[in-house]
This record gives structure tokens, C-alpha cells and sequence, in this order.
């Protein structure tokens, strides 16, 4: 019997997606010998403030991927309202059964887990990867009263060092605010676009 595909769910803002997404999306391949990982950037994440179009984010991550093999698009979580990782991951369950799925999410986010929509629930439903600063341990203590153990102990298992590229979203936009360079921060289909649509002039 065949192993099961093994499948990343990589879901976020991506505004605008950068070189360490891809790196990080790339690291997690290999690290968990993924088959295929869809990139999911959210319409309205829920522990975000605003956030730019969806349609131009969704845009952007198109462009980055474009000539990744193992990375796909998809715009599910691009629907209108909130959206909540349970619900993107039973929603690929359900297409893809037999699959391992694996939930990436950051080293910063993985402490408030416990507060995310039917926690319990989506760590059970998939893998979660935290990628975390390499030698850098998440604190999962504040996890300890809406999980259990042993699901800890799997959160735990799975961190994944991050890429050595020190990049946020949030300065990439500072920088085109006041007028500098992004190029070396971003693919390069991805700074035209942000270029040709006046993306980011304000922060």
C-alpha cells in the first residue's frame, strides 16, 4: 500500500507574499515530504487588522508560485468574511480523504492556538507545523488549558526551523511608503504588481 499524499495547507495574509514565505513553504516540503502545498491567502484573517484587497493578494501569491512546482493557488479562503483554519481544513478533508494535511502556521501564533475556533478539534483534523527561529522553542504552556497532552506533544514534535531570511510583510510596506527598494525582498513579478497598482504608498 501506497503512503497517503501528504498535503500543506500554508494560509495567511500574504500582504505582500515575500522570499521567506517561499522559503518556508519550500523548508516544509521538504522537511515533511510534502506532495503538494497549497497556498491560502485569507480574505479577512481573523486575528489581523486590515489587510489590502483580497483580490490583489490573491494575485500576488499567483505570481510568486508561478514556477514552483510543488506549490499550488487556491482561493478558498478568499470568500467573504472571517475565516477560520477548522473550517479551510475540513473543507480539504473532505476533498481529500486519505490525505496527511498539515497546517504551517508561525512561531508567534502557535501560543494563542488554543484560543483559535474549536482548537481541540483542528489539531486532531491535521498536522500542525510551527516554523520557529532555528534554536528557538515556542512557548506552548498557555496551550496546556484547551488541549490535551498528548496533542501538545504532537504541536511540539513538529516545529520546523525557519529559513535564515529575516523578511515581514509589514516592512516591505513601510518601505514602498517612503520610497524604498523592495526588490531584493520580493519576486519579481510580485514588486511589478505592487509597482503598476500603487500598492502600499501609505502604511
Amino acid at each position: 500500500m501506497t503512503e497517503s499524499l501528504r498535503i500543506g495547507l500554508f494560509g495567511g495574509s500574504f500582504d505582500p507574499i515575500h522570499h521567506a514565505h517561499l522559503a518556508t513553504g519550500r523548508a516544509a516540503a521538504q522537511a515533511f515530504g510534502l506532495g503538494r502545498l497549497l497556498f491560502l491567502p485569507a480574505s479577512a484573517p481573523p486575528h489581523k487588522g486590515q489587510v489590502s484587497l483580497p483580490e490583489a493578494r490573491g494575485e500576488m501569491v499567483r505570481f510568486a508560485i508561478a514556477d514552483e512546482p510543488l506549490f499550488d493557488f487556491s482561493d478558498h479562503d478568499l470568500r467573504p468574511g472571517p475565516t477560520y483554519a477548522i473550517d479551510t481544513v475540513t473543507h480539504f478533508r473532505a476533498a481529500w480523504p486519505s490525505a496527511r494535511l498539515f497546517w504551517i502556521i508561525g512561531a508567534d501564533w502557535v501560543s494563542g492556538l488554543g484560543g483559535w475556533r474549536r482548537a481541540a478539534e483542528l489539531v486532531d483534523a491535521c498536522e500542525i507545523v510551527t516554523v520557529a527561529r532555528p534554536g528557538w522553542s515556542p512557548d506552548l504552556s498557555p496551550l496546556r488549558g484547551s488541549l490535551l497532552p498528548e496533542q501538545i506533544s504532537r504541536i511540539r514534535g513538529n516545529i520546523l526551523d525557519a529559513p535564515g531570511l529575516d523578511i515581514s510583510s509589514t516592512e516591505i510596506r513601510r518601505l514602498v511608503a517612503s520610497g524604498h527598494p523592495i526588490r531584493h525582498l520580493v519576486p519579481e513579478r510580485v514588486a511589478d504588481f505592487i509597482e503598476s497598482r500603487g500598492l502600499y504608498q501609505s502604511v
